[in-house]
Protein backbone atom coordinates (compact mmCIF):
# COMPACT_ATOMS: atom_id res chain seq x y z
CA UNK A 1 0.00 0.00 0.00
CA UNK A 2 2.89 2.33 1.10
CA UNK A 3 4.20 2.16 -2.76
CA UNK A 4 1.40 2.79 -4.12
CA UNK A 5 0.70 5.88 -2.23
CA UNK A 6 4.53 7.22 -3.14
CA UNK A 7 3.89 6.34 -6.78
CA UNK A 8 0.65 8.21 -6.65
CA UNK A 9 2.45 11.24 -4.86
CA UNK A 10 4.86 10.99 -7.59
CA UNK A 11 2.19 11.48 -9.83
CA UNK A 12 0.90 14.48 -8.36
CA UNK A 13 3.93 16.06 -7.76
CA UNK A 14 4.93 15.82 -11.63
CA UNK A 15 1.68 17.30 -12.47
CA UNK A 16 2.67 20.12 -10.46
CA UNK A 17 5.61 20.41 -12.00
CA UNK A 18 3.89 20.26 -15.54
CA UNK A 19 1.39 23.09 -14.06
CA UNK A 20 3.74 25.75 -12.93
CA UNK A 21 6.84 24.95 -15.50
CA UNK A 22 5.67 26.97 -18.17
CA UNK A 23 5.43 30.19 -15.87
CA UNK A 24 9.08 29.25 -14.37
CA UNK A 25 11.85 30.30 -17.18
CA UNK A 26 15.04 28.35 -15.73
CA UNK A 27 12.52 25.27 -15.71
CA UNK A 28 12.59 25.03 -19.81
CA UNK A 29 15.93 24.02 -19.63
CA UNK A 30 15.37 20.62 -17.62
CA UNK A 31 14.34 17.53 -18.69
CA UNK A 32 10.12 16.15 -17.99
CA UNK A 33 9.58 12.58 -17.58
CA UNK A 34 6.08 13.17 -18.60
CA UNK A 35 4.14 13.90 -21.69
CA UNK A 36 1.64 16.52 -21.23
CA UNK A 37 3.21 20.01 -20.91
CA UNK A 38 1.38 23.45 -20.23
CA UNK A 39 2.67 26.43 -22.63
CA UNK A 40 2.02 30.25 -21.86
CA UNK A 41 2.25 32.86 -24.44
CA UNK A 42 1.01 36.33 -23.32
CA UNK A 43 -0.35 38.96 -25.63
CA UNK A 44 -2.30 36.77 -28.18
CA UNK A 45 -5.04 38.00 -30.53
CA UNK A 46 -7.90 35.97 -32.04
CA UNK A 47 -6.70 34.71 -35.11
CA UNK A 48 -2.97 34.27 -34.24
CA UNK A 49 -1.94 30.67 -35.10
CA UNK A 50 -0.37 27.86 -32.85
CA UNK A 51 1.09 24.98 -34.00
CA UNK A 52 3.46 21.87 -33.08
CA UNK A 53 6.37 21.61 -36.06
CA UNK A 54 8.51 18.58 -36.38
CA UNK A 55 12.20 19.04 -37.42
CA UNK A 56 11.50 18.43 -41.22
CA UNK A 57 9.08 20.99 -41.19
CA UNK A 58 6.19 19.19 -40.67
CA UNK A 59 3.23 20.57 -39.27
CA UNK A 60 1.95 17.92 -36.67
CA UNK A 61 -0.89 20.56 -35.14
CA UNK A 62 -2.58 23.91 -35.59
CA UNK A 63 -5.12 26.03 -34.32
CA UNK A 64 -6.34 29.40 -34.26
CA UNK A 65 -6.41 31.47 -31.20
CA UNK A 66 -10.53 32.43 -30.09
CA UNK A 67 -9.64 35.21 -28.08
CA UNK A 68 -7.22 38.16 -27.15
CA UNK A 69 -5.51 37.79 -24.16
CA UNK A 70 -3.07 35.03 -22.61
CA UNK A 71 -3.53 31.88 -24.16
CA UNK A 72 -2.67 28.89 -22.37
CA UNK A 73 -2.68 25.02 -23.68
CA UNK A 74 -1.81 21.79 -22.41
CA UNK A 75 -0.31 19.43 -25.12
CA UNK A 76 -0.41 15.62 -24.12
CA UNK A 77 3.01 14.67 -26.44
CA UNK A 78 3.10 10.75 -25.36
CA UNK A 79 2.56 10.04 -29.05
CA UNK A 80 5.55 12.17 -30.25
CA UNK A 81 8.94 10.02 -31.23
CA UNK A 82 12.53 10.65 -29.87
CA UNK A 83 13.32 13.72 -32.49
CA UNK A 84 13.13 18.08 -32.59
CA UNK A 85 10.16 20.10 -32.37
CA UNK A 86 9.05 23.35 -31.62
CA UNK A 87 5.70 24.79 -30.56
CA UNK A 88 5.27 28.26 -32.53
CA UNK A 89 3.03 31.02 -32.22
CA UNK A 90 1.95 32.94 -35.38
CA UNK A 91 1.75 36.52 -34.63
CA UNK A 92 1.10 39.58 -37.24
CA UNK A 93 4.32 40.07 -38.07
CA UNK A 94 6.58 37.76 -36.32
CA UNK A 95 6.44 33.71 -34.93
CA UNK A 96 7.62 32.70 -31.47
CA UNK A 97 9.49 29.67 -31.56
CA UNK A 98 10.37 27.53 -28.26
CA UNK A 99 12.30 24.47 -29.56
CA UNK A 100 11.94 20.96 -27.66
CA UNK A 101 13.56 17.64 -28.12
CA UNK A 102 12.00 14.09 -27.23
CA UNK A 103 14.62 11.43 -26.01
CA UNK A 104 13.86 8.54 -24.23
CA UNK A 105 10.16 9.28 -22.85
CA UNK A 106 11.49 12.96 -21.83
CA UNK A 107 10.69 16.39 -23.07
CA UNK A 108 13.45 18.85 -22.92
CA UNK A 109 12.67 23.02 -23.83
CA UNK A 110 15.58 24.63 -25.31
CA UNK A 111 15.33 27.73 -24.00
CA UNK A 112 18.95 28.87 -25.22
CA UNK A 113 17.53 27.82 -29.04
CA UNK A 114 14.15 30.03 -28.04
CA UNK A 115 13.37 32.93 -30.80
CA UNK A 116 11.69 35.35 -33.00
CA UNK A 117 11.17 35.02 -36.52
CA UNK A 118 9.76 38.18 -38.07
CA UNK A 119 7.62 38.09 -41.20
CA UNK A 120 8.19 40.12 -44.94
CA UNK A 121 5.80 42.48 -45.34
CA UNK A 122 5.20 42.11 -48.84
CA UNK A 123 2.74 44.86 -50.25
CA UNK A 124 1.15 45.66 -53.78
CA UNK A 125 0.25 48.79 -55.04
CA UNK A 126 -0.35 49.44 -58.74
CA UNK A 127 2.51 48.30 -60.86
CA UNK A 128 4.69 47.85 -57.92
CA UNK A 129 5.87 45.38 -55.30
CA UNK A 130 7.10 46.38 -51.71
CA UNK A 131 9.18 43.40 -49.49
CA UNK A 132 10.31 44.28 -46.53
CA UNK A 133 11.89 42.03 -43.27
CA UNK A 134 13.73 42.02 -40.70
CA UNK A 135 16.35 39.67 -40.57
CA UNK A 136 18.52 39.91 -37.68
CA UNK A 137 19.58 36.33 -37.70
CA UNK A 138 21.43 37.20 -41.28
CA UNK A 139 19.17 34.22 -42.40
CA UNK A 140 19.78 33.86 -46.30
CA UNK A 141 16.31 35.06 -48.23
CA UNK A 142 15.41 34.34 -51.29
CA UNK A 143 12.36 35.92 -52.97
CA UNK A 144 10.81 35.11 -56.89
CA UNK A 145 7.97 37.05 -58.18
CA UNK A 146 5.79 34.91 -60.41
CA UNK A 147 3.65 36.07 -63.72
CA UNK A 148 0.71 33.79 -64.49
CA UNK A 149 2.37 31.01 -62.45
CA UNK A 150 5.91 31.45 -64.18
CA UNK A 151 8.87 32.70 -62.31
CA UNK A 152 10.26 35.93 -63.72
CA UNK A 153 12.41 37.33 -61.31
CA UNK A 154 14.74 35.67 -58.39
CA UNK A 155 16.76 36.94 -55.83
CA UNK A 156 19.15 35.38 -52.71
CA UNK A 157 19.85 37.79 -50.39
CA UNK A 158 22.46 37.29 -47.74
CA UNK A 159 24.13 39.24 -44.59
CA UNK A 160 21.03 42.06 -44.38
CA UNK A 161 20.35 42.65 -41.27
CA UNK A 162 16.81 45.00 -42.53
CA UNK A 163 15.62 44.10 -45.98
CA UNK A 164 14.27 46.44 -48.37
CA UNK A 165 13.15 45.53 -51.58
CA UNK A 166 10.75 47.39 -54.32
CA UNK A 167 10.11 46.16 -57.63
CA UNK A 168 8.46 47.93 -60.80
CA UNK A 169 6.17 45.31 -62.86
CA UNK A 170 5.45 45.77 -66.40
CA UNK A 171 2.27 47.99 -66.86
CA UNK A 172 1.28 46.08 -70.45
CA UNK A 173 1.43 42.38 -68.78
CA UNK A 174 -1.84 42.14 -67.27
CA UNK A 175 -1.87 39.04 -65.08
CA UNK A 176 -1.98 37.19 -62.13
CA UNK A 177 1.36 37.20 -60.54
CA UNK A 178 2.58 36.07 -56.84
CA UNK A 179 5.49 37.11 -54.55
CA UNK A 180 7.78 34.48 -52.43
CA UNK A 181 9.75 34.96 -50.10
CA UNK A 182 11.48 31.79 -48.20
CA UNK A 183 13.49 32.46 -44.94
CA UNK A 184 13.87 30.12 -41.91
CA UNK A 185 12.22 26.88 -44.16
CA UNK A 186 9.22 28.85 -44.18
CA UNK A 187 7.38 30.40 -47.26
CA UNK A 188 5.35 33.53 -47.11
CA UNK A 189 3.19 34.52 -50.37
CA UNK A 190 1.23 37.07 -52.06
CA UNK A 191 -1.40 37.11 -54.40
CA UNK A 192 -2.36 40.23 -56.53
CA UNK A 193 -3.51 40.75 -59.70
CA UNK A 194 -2.16 43.75 -62.21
Amino acid sequence: MKTIKRKVLVVVFMLGTVVNYASNKEDFSQPMDTKKVKVVFKNVKKGHTLTIIDEQGNILHSENATKKGKLTKIFDLSSLKDGKYSIELHKDFRIIVKPFKVKYNLIIFQEKLERVLFKPVIRAKEDLIFISKNNLDNELVKIILYYNDNPIYTETVTHETHLNRVYKLDCNEKGNYKAVVISNKKSYVKEFTL
